[in-house]
C-alpha cells in the first residue's frame, strides 16, 4: 500500500509512531557510542593514574636503594620491590634496558632470557616523541589489553630503564550500567509509545474532523439544491480558511445556480412556446385553406351544398380534435406527477392497463401473482400505456407484430420490461431517446418518452432501453418498491 493512498488521520498516527520508534533508536545508538567513548576514555585515564602512582614508587625505591643506580644493576634494585608495587596497584610491570630487552617483570614464570625484546616501533616513538611515551591496545583472545610504555629515570633525570604497564581492559561493571540503562529505556519508550499511539489517536481525530466534515459537505454539495455552509468552531487557521473558501463557494454557487435556473426555465418556455406554436400552426393551415375553399365555392343552389358543407365540417372538426390532442399532450407532460402513498399489486395493475389495447399480439408475462409496491395508480398505468403505443407504433407494416409486457420482482426492486419486435432505435437517435419534443414518427409531439422518464424519476426509479436495428426495443422500468 502506498503511502500516498493512506487516510490524513492514518499517516498523522503512523508519524507519531514513527517518531517515537526512532527516537528511541536513536537514544539508544548515542547511549551505546556515549558508552564507548567513556569507556576508552575511563581506561585511558585509569591506566595513566596507575602509571603516574607506579612511577612514583618505583622511584622511591631508587632513591633509597644501596645499589648504584645503572641499568644493569635495575634487576637487582627491584628484584623485590616490583612484586610489592605490582601487588598493590594490582598491575603487571615489566622493566626494559634502553635496547628494549627485558631485564625484570612482576609476572611468575616470565623470564628474561625468554621474552622477546621490544618492537623496533615501540623503542622508535620513545625516543622521537616529546612525551617519551608510546601506548597500544591489542586483543589476545576473548580480553583486550592496552599497554603503555615510558622511560624510568635516576635521580639525575637520566634514562634508566623502559617501564611497560599491560594492562587488562575489564568493562563487567560499565556494560552492567549499559545494560540497566537500555532497559530502563527501553520501558520508558514503551511507555511514551503507549502514550504516542494515545496521543495520536486523539491528535489525528481532532485534525482530520474538521477535515472529514468539510469533505462530506463538498461531496454533498450539489447545483441543483441549497448548499448548507459549514460552521465549525475553536479550528485552526488553515481550516478556518478552507472553510471560509468553501462557504463563498457555496454563496458564488446558489447565485450561479439562481442564474442558470432562471435562464433555463426562460429557456424551457422559448422552446415549448415555439413547440405549441409550431403544433398548432400545423392544423390551421388545412383549416384556413378548407374555410377559403368553402368561402369560394359556396353556391346555395348547388344541389350538393349540403353534402359539401358536411365535408367541411368534418374537416374542421378533425383539426380542431388534433389541436385539443395536441394541448392536452403539452398539459400532461408539464403536470409534475403528485406522488401518492398508495399500495398496490403492480402485476394486477399492468395487467388491467393490457386491456385498454385491442391487440391481440400484446403477452403479459409474470412469475408472481401479486407484488405490492407504493406507486400511483394513475401513472403506473400512464407508464406502461405510453411504452406499448411506443411499441406498438415501432413496429413496421408487413411484419408480424409482437409485444410482450413483463413484470418481476428483484432485490426490493421491480422491474417492468416492454419488448417489442419494431425497427429499433438507430445509434444516433439513442442520446435523444428521453428528449422532449423528439420523435421518429411523422405525427405526434414527442413528449411520451419525456413525461414516462419524469414519472418514473420522481418515484427514485430509472429507465433504460436495449435496442437492435430491425430487430426490436425493449425499455425497462425499474423503481424500489418502498
Amino acid at each position: 500500500m502506498k503511502l500516498k493512498k493512506l487516510s490524513l488521520r492514518i499517516r498523522i498516527f503512523i508519524a507519531m509512531i514513527l517518531l517515537v520508534v526512532l527516537s528511541s533508536i536513536l537514544i539508544a545508538a548515542v547511549a551505546i557510542y556515549q558508552y564507548n567513548e567513556e569507556t576508552q576514555d575511563y581506561h585511558k585515564q585509569r591506566l595513566e593514574r596507575k602509571e603516574t602512582a607506579i612511577i612514583r614508587s618505583l622511584d622511591f625505591v631508587i632513591r633509597e636503594t644501596s645499589f648504584p643506580v645503572t641499568t644493569e644493576n635495575v634487576p637487582l634494585i627491584f628484584k623485590m620491590k616490583i612484586y610489592e608495587v605490582a601487588e598493590v596497584h594490582n598491575i603487571q610491570i615489566n622493566l626494559y634496558d634502553l635496547e628494549g630487552s627485558l631485564l625484570i617483570s612482576s609476572k611468575s614464570g616470565l623470564q628474561p632470557s625468554t621474552e622477546k625484546c621490544l618492537e623496533p616501533k615501540v623503542l622508535n616513538t620513545l625516543s622521537n616523541t616529546a612525551e617519551h611515551r608510546y601506548e597500544d591496545r591489542r586483543a589476545e583472545g576473548s580480553e583486550i589489553f592496552r599497554s603503555s610504555y615510558l622511560y624510568i629515570t635516576d635521580t639525575k633525570y637520566k634514562d634508566l630503564a623502559i617501564i611497560n604497564l599491560p594492562y587488562l581492559e575489564r568493562d563487567d561493571f560499565l556494560a552492567k550500567e549499559l545494560n540497566e540503562f537500555l532497559e530502563r529505556l527501553s520501558y520508558t519508550s514503551l511507555v511514551v509509545l503507549l502514550m504516542a499511539v494515545a496521543l495520536a489517536f486523539f491528535l489525528s481525530r481532532y485534525i482530520t474532523k474538521p477535515i472529514k466534515a468539510i469533505s462530506e459537505k463538498m461531496n454533498a454539495t450539489r447545483l441543483e439544491k441549497r448548499n448548507e455552509k459549514i460552521n465549525i468552531q475553536d479550528t485552526s487557521e488553515e481550516i478556518s480558511t478552507l472553510v471560509d473558501s468553501y462557504n463563498r463557494m457555496i454563496d458564488e454557487l446558489e447565485e450561479s445556480a439562481v442564474q442558470l435556473a432562471t435562464s433555463e426555465r426562460e429557456q424551457a418556455w422559448r422552446e415549448m412556446a415555439k413547440q405549441v406554436a409550431h403544433e398548432i400552426k400545423n392544423p390551421l393551415t388545412p383549416m384556413r385553406l378548407t374555410v377559403q375553399s368553402f368561402q369560394r365555392k359556396f353556391n346555395p343552389e348547388d344541389e350538393n351544398i349540403y353534402q359539401k358543407l358536411d365535408e367541411y365540417t368534418k374537416t374542421l372538426i378533425q383539426q380542431i380534435d388534433t389541436m385539443s390532442s395536441i394541448a392536452g399532450a403539452f398539459s400532461n407532460f408539464a403536470k409534475m406527477p403528485a406522488q401518492k402513498n398508495e399500495m398496490l399489486n403492480v402485476v394486477e395493475v399492468v395487467d388491467l392497463t393490457l386491456d385498454i389495447f385491442n391487440e391481440n399480439y400484446i403477452t403479459f408475462q409474470s412469475d408472481r401473482k401479486e407484488i405490492i409496491a407504493n406507486f400511483d395508480r394513475t401513472q403506473l398505468i400512464r407508464v406502461v400505456t405510453n411504452l406499448i403505443k411506443n411499441g406498438i407504433q415501432a413496429i413496421p407494416e408487413g411484419r408480424l407484430p409482437q409485444i410482450i409486457v413483463n413484470v418481476v420482482e428483484e432485490n426490493e426492486a421491480i422491474k417492468i420490461t416492454v419488448s417489442d419486435n419494431g425497427i429499433g432505435i438507430s445509434e444516433e437517435n439513442k442520446a435523444k431517446i428521453f428528449e422532449p419534443k423528439f420523435t421518429t414518427k411523422s405525427s405526434g409531439m414527442g413528449l411520451g418518452l419525456a413525461m414516462v422518464r419524469n414519472i418514473v424519476e420522481t418515484y427514485r426509479g430509472t429507465i433504460t432501453f436495449v435496442s437492435k436495428k430491425d430487430e426490436g426495443t425493449t425499455f425497462i422500468v425499474a423503481f424500489p418498491k418502498k
